[in-house]
């Protein structure tokens, strides 16, 4: 049996115990050489949120770029390169007016006999004969008996060339696919300026001519001056004192 006096030591030291276990975080600060008390579950773990919290940051402004849609002009305007100024001949509109006056009549030798003139008058009668041979039988055998659609398709036929191709697709087909020069045209583009410079053959003068005679025209040029070339502009001895571009033709100029 233990005696009063230990006994009521045993008691004070239970109760020390005891209210130092029951001291929480704000129950006042703690006295030199205590211990913390130790967090609970709950606190413990919103304490662990707190310290790792990230810290917030001002966000920096940033600058909006509006872009305008520009109007249909505008479009137009900035999608479109500068193009070069196409060159044409000076005066060839009142040359041109000139030359249908004089064709006015059709009583040139192409405007009854247009046909018997779109052949290579270099070419022997014999080796036309053996074109019209050749091709007949290319044209049974590939095309039915009618003839092709296309420039490229014609001028592979044996004797036609790119003249001759062009007028068979606006007679034919009524495609203007070019403009057909012969001998006449090509001589009087040249007579007239109407090349840019002075050209070779009258492939040449085709495409001298296609770059700056406007295509609605390219279907009347070649009857319009094969007629004035066998009429008045001819090879030979040229009767430019009955010609309306007497003085507007730089050829004229110069006899």
């Amino acid at each position: 049996m233990c005696s009063p006096q230990k006994s009521g030591m045993n008691a004070l030291s239970m109760r020390m115990v005891t209210r130092s276990g029951s001291r929480c975080p704000g129950a006042g600060p703690r006295r030199h050489g205590e211990d913390p008390a130790p967090l609970q579950k709950g606190e413990a773990v919103a304490e662990g949120k707190q310290s790792h919290r990230p810290v917030k940051h001002q966000r920096k402004a940033r600058r909006l770029c509006v872009a305008y849609e520009a109007s249909d002009g505008e479009k137009d305007k900035r999608a479109e390169p500068l193009k070069e100024p196409v060159w044409e001949p000076q005066d060839w509109q009142q040359q041109l007016a000139n030359i249908r006056t004089m064709r006015s009549r059709k009583d040139a030798p192409v405007d009854q006999l247009g046909a018997e003139h779109c052949y290579d008058p270099s070419a022997s009668p014999k080796n036309k004969v053996k074109y019209i041979k050749q091709t007949s039988a290319i044209l049974q055998q590939r095309y039915g008996g009618d003839i092709p659609a296309s420039v490229a398709e014609l001028v592979a036929l044996p004797g036609v060339g790119p003249k001759m191709a062009h007028l068979a697709m606006a007679v034919a087909w009524g495609t203007v696919s070019g403009i057909a020069v012969d001998t006449h045209v090509h001589r009087i583009a040249n007579r007239l300026g109407w090349t840019r410079r002075a050209t070779k053959s009258p492939e040449e003068t085709r495409a001298a001519l296609e770059a700056w005679l406007p295509r609605e025209l390219w279907s009347e040029i070649n009857g319009l001056l094969v007629g004035f070339g066998q009429q008045t502009c001819q090879p030979v001895h040229p009767r430019c004192g009955a010609c309306l571009n007497q003085a507007l033709c730089p050829a004229a100029q110069g006899l």
